[in-house]
């Protein structure tokens, strides 16, 4: 049962992934704070390869923040 969990957590955060890199295109932002964003989905991506839930909760905070439209300076 718990890799049935395990699965489905992975299944979100690519999702979830996926969608992030799709915001950080569309927006109309100075080529550097596009650049830091990208940099931090990639560090993400790195982490969910091992600790799954550690990239779940950093995902969910860096999502919040271009929600909140906190952005790295340039």
């Amino acid at each position: 049962m718990e890799h049935d969990g395990q699965l489905e957590l992975y299944a979100a955060v690519a999702d979830q992934l996926k969608e992030a890199h799709s915001r950080v295109r569309a927006l109309q932002v100075p080529e550097g704070v596009r650049m830091a964003l990208t940099r931090k989905l990639l560090v993400i991506t790195a982490a969910a390869k091992h600790d799954l839930a550690d990239a779940a909760r950093r995902l969910e905070r860096f999502t919040a923040d271009l929600d909140e439209g906190r952005l790295p300076d340039e």
